[in-house]
């Protein structure tokens, strides 16, 4: 009998499950989401994508050519993602009161019921709550279950895709000790390579260390708190955790950037990385700023507050790159940074997400500033559909962009609730075609209304 059992819960392959739940053609083929420019990136790979070797964070262009022909590109949709997160965890709530969200797909959760419980019980509740998340959501979730977090987490990765994978007591030393350093929480890059360098590769080389050798490699304080863990000691609790108020991304340069175009060449990078963050935290973002740290460590900030919140990266993107300034103008620059902040809820995606920003006006600060930004121009006329775009046609119901240009559109109409749908052309301005929500193509009404918060 073992006293305390925690479950990691993870929705596998999340994006790419919402948009072959919401959009039923694509079932059973590989779908990628992301970035669909030429520094786009992978946020979300469907396991028939996965077979291809294509992964979360790899380059779109890599994903694509590593798929092929077959592959099915979205942009994200970060309303409908939310939408879909947070009926999940309603879900896990009901059965467990004190969840602890990691993520738009993963939490922890200690069911009191649990304790003292054997191995057979606890596969049969987490096999119980799998069903039920399916059933309310259609979506597939893995469950991992072990002493404590660590273990739990390491439980759920084995245990993917659509799977529940229960670790006793017993078992615990003889699954660490074999996994990579890596794999503990907290071992990154740095302290990977500071270990591999005195030849500890796995987990349980790390715990066959005392403590005062740990203490010199990592740290006094962290290094014997990851020492705890790799020796299976993992006693932090389950609790609810406080929304972040800003997500973001920055980095370093080895050499101090000199030019503007160098400026422009590592802010995609550095925003798709804040953006995977602000698409796994399952808000949108309304307000954009570039942080730039100077040779000289005097910092510099500009933000720009859009008129609505939003989950699109070319938004989110374009504003960050018009609000750099020019290190020939105001001196080399060490660090760039990219955060979004005024998070909040999004049930729709901005109809016009290729919108140009008017330059903003550069001018130095010797002290942490933030200069406003001008707003964005109108919206155009007529929307510009894109592929993955939600519209709606008065007769044929909600629908998507299934490939666009040459004055034309094409539109696969159904939803998670019709089953596949019939194709229809037209012309690209289509008086009856028009964007729509893509939260509708949920289909879950009385859900939907229920969520609403008010105006």
């Amino acid at each position: 009998m073992d006293a305390r059992w925690v479950l990691h819960l993870d929705m596998d392959a999340f994006f790419a499950s919402v948009e072959q739940l919401t959009r039923p053609t694509l079932r059973g083929r590989p779908v990628l989401v992301g970035g669909t420019g030429g520094r786009g990136v992978v946020a979300g790979a469907s396991y028939e994508a996965r077979v291809f070797g294509a992964r979360s964070a790899m380059p779109m262009h890599q994903a694509r050519r590593q798929v092929g022909a077959t592959a099915v590109v979205l942009p994200p949709r970060g309303a409908v993602y939310g939408m879909a997160s947070r009926r999940v965890f309603e879900t896990v709530r009901a059965v467990i009161p004190v969840v602890e969200q990691l993520s738009f797909d993963e939490a922890f959760g200690e069911p009191a019921e649990l304790a003292g419980a054997d191995r057979a019980d606890v596969e049969r509740f987490c096999e119980q709550l799998r069903r039920r998340v399916l059933d309310e959501t259609g979506l597939v979730a893995s469950v991992g279950a072990g002493s404590g977090k660590q273990i739990a987490k390491i439980a759920s990765d084995l245990a993917k895709p659509d799977g529940v994978r229960v670790v006793g007591r017993a078992e615990e030393r003889l699954l660490l000790d074999g996994l990579p350093v890596r794999r503990l929480w907290g071992i990154g890059p740095v302290a990977e390579e500071k270990l591999h360098r005195l030849g500890i590769g796995t987990i349980g080389q790390f715990a066959a260390l005392t403590d005062t050798e740990v203490a010199s490699i990592l740290g006094a304080t962290i290094g014997p708190a990851l020492h705890r863990l790799a020796c299976g000691i993992d006693d932090r609790p389950v609790a609810e955790r406080a929304e972040a108020k800003q997500i973001s991304a920055e980095s370093t340069f080895a050499v101090d950037l000199t030019t503007l175009e160098q400026l422009r060449a590592e802010v995609g990078p550095i925003g798709e990385h804040a953006y995977r963050r602000l698409l796994r935290d399952g808000r949108g973002a309304r307000t954009v700023t570039v942080k730039l740290k100077k040779a000289d460590m005097s910092v510099l900030t500009r933000s720009a507050t859009l008129p609505y919140a939003t989950t699109d990266a070319a938004t989110l993107t374009s504003a960050a790159a018009r609000l750099l300034l020019d290190p020939q103008d105001v001196g080399p620059i060490r660090l760039l940074g990219v955060g979004f902040s005024g998070l909040t809820d999004v049930r729709q995606e901005s109809l016009f997400p290729n919108l140009e920003f008017p330059e903003a006006s550069s001018a130095e600060q010797s002290d942490h500033t933030e200069i406003p930004a001008p707003q964005p121009v109108s919206s155009p006329a007529t929307a510009l559909w894109r592929v993955g775009d939600d519209v709606a046609h008065p007769e044929l119901g909600h629908g998507w962009v299934q490939g666009a240009g040459h004055g034309v559109v094409t539109v696969r109409f159904e939803t998670r609730g019709s089953g596949p749908g019939p194709v229809r052309t037209f012309p690209a301005d289509e008086p009856g075609l028009g964007p729509a929500d893509p939260v509708e193509s949920l289909d879950w009404p009385d859900y939907v209304a229920g969520s609403a918060e008010p105006d």
